[in-house]
């Protein structure tokens, strides 16, 4: 069997190039310039657009929720300080304090809301650990479920997300309400 046969149709043999998804609406993200304001410090105060418009699901005293516009899993959260901080150490305690108890509302709503099993919860701190924004910090809250993890990322570097951010939103924004009446 040559290299460009393959045993199954619609496999790939061994050693030949990746298989290509499209994801066009990156790239208006990755070929943007830098901006020369904090996109995490402009999106809350941003009047000229909704919250829904914006993907905050809650405010709190100290910080806002926001889903991530380009998650690692469906309902995907960042929970991100109103203070521009890069480092963990330069937040008072208060705000620290918060960050936590909120990421703790997090995993409870996402657990209700799409029956979450696990979370990841961590901080990117500098380029080198991944953050995409580096100079204002902000925790991740990624929900999981037993089998998550599928062939797609494994033999592919490719994740498959399950729902629009849109109808995600929906689904959130809603128990987050209910939470903050409670």
């Amino acid at each position: 069997m040559s290299q460009s046969e393959s045993a199954e149709p619609g496999t790939r043999p061994v050693g030949v190039g990746p298989e290509r998804l499209w994801a066009p609406w990156r790239y208006a993200y990755i070929s943007a310039p830098e901006p020369e304001e904090c996109v995490l410090c402009t999106i809350p105060g941003d009047t000229g657009r909704t919250d829904e418009e914006k993907l905050i699901v809650a405010r709190f005293e100290l910080t806002y929720v926001l889903m991530n516009l380009y998650p690692y899993n469906t309902g995907h959260l960042m929970v991100v300080p109103y203070d521009h901080q890069a480092q963990i150490g330069d937040l008072d305690d208060v705000a620290l304090a918060e960050i936590m108890r909120v990421a703790g509302i997090c995993t409870e709503i996402l657990g209700e809301a799409l029956r979450a099993q696990g979370f990841n919860l961590g901080f990117n701190l500098g380029r080198a650990a991944g953050a995409g924004i580096v100079d204002h910090l902000h925790l991740h809250v990624v929900p999981r479920w037993v089998g998550d993890t599928n062939f797609m990322p494994v033999l592919g570097d490719t994740k498959v997300l399950s729902e629009d951010l849109t109808a995600t939103y929906a689904r959130l924004r809603p128990v987050f309400d209910r939470r903050r009446d409670d």
